[in-house]
């Protein structure tokens, strides 16, 4: 980033200067424009990954209805299950008695009765196989409410850790916050960026780098980093286009801060620009305007072992 930013301010002087060859010239605007390609790109980039995330949130929330439709049904199999149980033991009891107190019509239906139970006794191992089945199922919800519940406490852990951490910046527009199974971290622009500028100030560095401390210590943790502006249109000059492009210069700044800590798994790591188009407040007031501006910082922990586990009771 530095470089594009770099090459386009070269390029500004270069053609102010009449010492410089046009050759030179029309070489460094042409590498100023591929940049500007490229950057391009990877703002498409970015949207596709913004793409894939809402996919995977939609994917959480079926497993989640799903695991929820498989503990009502395991409910319905234990009722039908200790109902069949009752109406053997009836039919058990009203066997034994016809054998005891009835011999003429024992020794006429003996056959039948053998036969139904024997149908009973076939009836009742399948149960019992059932209830096996089930029991094993329930066990396996267990393990799977305990894992749920394991990562809820995990998250809610770091969010603690986190305030701890950055604590020396709360109230200077940063925020650490915990839902639907997440911990955000938000960062208004006033304690990161200067206007229209995507370089992160001496105070901002400090807060990303305390927050890399903790993304080290949890290597497993998805982060993606967004980028957030108000409504009104990009005024500056450079190499910025709009409001898309400095959302996504400023996530990119972040993800570059925190890519000096050597402990964090990059592979983790993705930036993306929401441009003015994720509000958290009405850009009709300049105190909305400044909450809209921000990086949000979106920590995610690893539902593999949970999506599978749901699969196996599936």
């Amino acid at each position: 980033m530095i470089k594009k930013a770099s090459i386009g301010l070269l390029v500004i002087a270069l053609s102010t200067t009449s010492c410089v060859s046009k050759k030179i010239y029309n070489d460094l605007e042409s590498k100023y424009s591929d940049l500007k390609k490229e950057n391009r790109s990877i703002a498409d980039e970015n949207a596709e990954l913004q793409k894939a995330k809402s996919q995977l949130e939609l994917e959480r929330d079926n497993l989640t209805k799903n695991l929820n439709s498989t503990k009502a049904d395991l409910d319905k199999q234990k009722a039908d299950l200790a109902a069949a149980q009752k109406k053997f033991n009836v039919l058990q009891d009203s066997y034994n008695a016809l054998e005891k107190n009835s011999n003429d019509a024992l020794e006429k239906n003996m056959s039948k009765n053998r036969e139904l139970l024997a149908q009973l006794e076939a009836k009742s191992k399948a149960l019992a196989e059932e209830q096996a089945r089930l029991d094993k199922t329930a066990k396996r919800l267990d393990e799977l409410e305990a894992m749920i519940a394991a990562k809820e406490a995990a998250m809610k852990t770091l969010k603690e850790t986190l305030s701890k951490a950055l604590n020396g910046f709360e109230g200077k527009g940063l925020t650490v916050e915990q839902k639907n199974g997440k911990v955000y971290v938000s960062m208004e622009n006033k304690l990161l960026f200067n206007s229209g500028s995507w370089a992160v100030g001496t105070e901002g560095r400090k807060a990303v780098v305390e927050l890399g401390k903790v993304l080290g210590d949890n290597p497993d943790l998805s982060v993606l980093i967004e980028g957030h502006t108000d409504d009104d249109p990009y005024a500056g000059s450079g190499p910025i286009a709009n409001n898309w492009d400095l959302s996504t210069k400023r996530a990119t700044a972040i993800v570059g801060i925190l890519s000096e800590n050597t402990k964090i798994n990059k592979q983790k790591l993705t930036a993306a620009g929401r441009s003015e188009f994720s509000p958290l407040a009405s850009n009709a007031t300049p105190e909305g305007k400044a909450k809209n501006r921000r990086i949000e910082i979106i920590l995610t922990p690893n539902l593999d072992e949970i999506e599978k586990m749901l699969n196996d009771i599936n």
